[in-house]
Parts: structure tokens; sequence; C-alpha cells
């Protein structure tokens, strides 16, 4: 009994000392390997970031390489279609000066000028607006925030955008919130909208009714296209299909403008872009029964 518990006692402490010998050699060795993996990992990560750059040049490169292609291109296909043709930007909430950009390096190639930009004010200031009605019905009509009157003299408005005339003057003090450019004798118009968000009920209707209005007065008188960027969110593309209205979701791409050129011409009609809401990426380029040219030869 003494033997086996001598030999028990014997055998816990060649564990225990080879339990210490282990940890002492393990932290020695192991500093070693820890170093070394640490090394190799770094080695391994700096190799991938090397990889991933090169990989960024290359598409930065292919991106420039496209863009310059997109230049090129884009006169030859849109050029001439704007001959002369006086655009003007309505922007109903606020303008996105790329935006603003993106429609003036489409319809310019093309052979038009923008000569107009204006941005309606949201929500409407009633009372402001009431001091350019008609007559004094009207003018309480319109401060107490009537939606028929509103619409009325929203339409106005927007006719009055396009021909000029006398009452510009008062749309520029009440209406608008800002202005640009030379109002008056337009065929075109660009529709942007960038509405707030969180209105009450009262300005959300009159803001409604003034929205209305204006594209309904315009489209009255011009060709009205409604125009987003490709990241413009809320979309109103909705806004613009419900009034009939033809529109492009990404004016900031070169193929937007080419579907803004077109549509501004009367050539197309529809909702084109990238988005869901798209009838596709661009109009029909070549007319029906238009061919390339080359169909016929040697025929």
């Amino acid at each position: 009994m003494g033997y086996s518990a001598r030999y028990h006692a014997a055998s816990l402490a060649a564990v225990f000392l080879a339990l210490v010998v282990g940890i002492l050699i393990g932290v020695g060795f192991g500093s070693d390997i820890v170093t070394g993996t640490a090394d190799d990992i770094e080695q391994s990560l700096q190799g991938d970031l090397e990889d991933r750059a090169a990989e960024i040049d290359s598409l930065q490169g292919q991106l420039q390489t496209e863009r310059d292609f997109d230049q090129a291109v884009f006169p030859a296909i849109v050029g001439g279609r704007l001959r002369d043709q006086r655009v003007a930007l309505v922007a109903l909430g606020g303008l996105d000066p790329g935006i603003a950009n993106a429609v003036e390096n489409a319809i310019e190639p093309a052979g038009g000028k923008l000569t107009e930009v204006a941005v309606v004010g949201e929500p409407p200031d009633l009372d402001a607006l009431s001091t350019t009605a008609s007559d004094g019905r009207e003018a309480r009509a319109i401060a107490r925030g009537s939606q028929e009157d509103l619409r009325r003299f929203a339409e106005r408005a927007g006719r009055t955008l396009v021909f000029g005339g006398d009452n510009f003057d008062d749309l520029r003090g009440t209406l608008l919130s800002r202005f640009s450019g030379e109002p008056g004798n337009v065929d075109a118009v660009v529709v942007a909208r960038s509405r707030p968000q969180d209105l009450d009920p009262d300005d959300e209707s009159a803001t409604d009714q003034i929205e209305q209005g204006l594209v309904a007065g315009l489209d009255s008188v011009a060709t009205v296209v409604g125009a987003e960027r490709t990241d413009t969110d809320p979309s109103s593309i909705g806004f613009f299909e419900d009034r009939g209205i033809p529109s492009v979701d990404s004016v900031d791409l070169a193929s937007g403008r080419v579907a803004l050129v077109y549509t501004l011409d009367g050539t197309a009609t529809g909702s084109f872009g990238v988005k869901d809401t798209a009838d596709g990426l661009l109009p029909d380029l070549i007319p029906e029964g238009q061919g390339s040219g080359a169909a016929g030869v040697g025929g």
C-alpha cells in the first residue's frame, strides 16, 4: 500500500514536471510560431491589397474609357434633335445641382439651350399667392387653401412660365423661391421634383394642388418631361406616370441624357432609365421601318 502511494505520488510529480517543462518550451517556441504566423498573415493581406488595388486601377481605367466613349458618341446620337429649341427646367420643391448640370449637358449637344430655371417653393405661401389672384373672391379662396382655386391658379402659372408676360414678375416674388434665365418663349420643359417630407395635412393638400396644376398648365402649352437621377430617393416617376408625362430616371447617365433628348423632341413617350418603373433603358433610336442603310446592300 505504501509502495502504491509513493508510486502514485511520483507519477503525479512526473506529470506536473512534464507539464511545467511543456509550458516553458511552448512559451519559447510559441512566441516564434505566433510571430511567424503574424508575418505570414501580414504578407498575405498585403498581397491581397495589392491585387485589389490593381483591379481598382483597371476598373477605373475601363470606366474612364467608357466615359470618353460616351462623350464621343453622344453628340452623334442627339446632334441637331433640339436645334434652336428653348428649354426650361422647373423644379418642384428644390433643385439638385446635379439635375441642372445633367439637363444642360443633354440639351446643348443636341442644339438646344437651357434658357430658364425656376424653383417652385414648397409648401406654398398661400397669403403671398393670394396677392396675385385675379380678383378678391379668388384671393380669399387661395388664402384659405381652396383646392379648386389653387389648382386653377397653378395651371395659369404653368402657362406663364412657358409664355412669360406681365404676370411673370408676380410669380417670381410669390410662387418661385428661385429663378434664373430668360422667361418666356419656351418650347419644352423638364420638370424635376424634390418634395419636402413630413408636411402637415394642410400644407400637403396645398402642395398637391400646386404641383398638379403647374404640370397640367405646362403640359397644355409645351412638351413636358419628368427627370431625376439614379440616386433620387424617393423617386417621383410615379407622379409623372399618373399624369401621362414621359420621364427619365437616369439623367446622370449618358443613356438617360439620350432618352431625355428623344422625349423632349417628341420622338419618344414612356418611362426610360434603370429603375423598376422604366419601360426600357432607351427609346427606339431608329424609327420603325428604317434600317441601318446596310441591309439592302448587294440585294
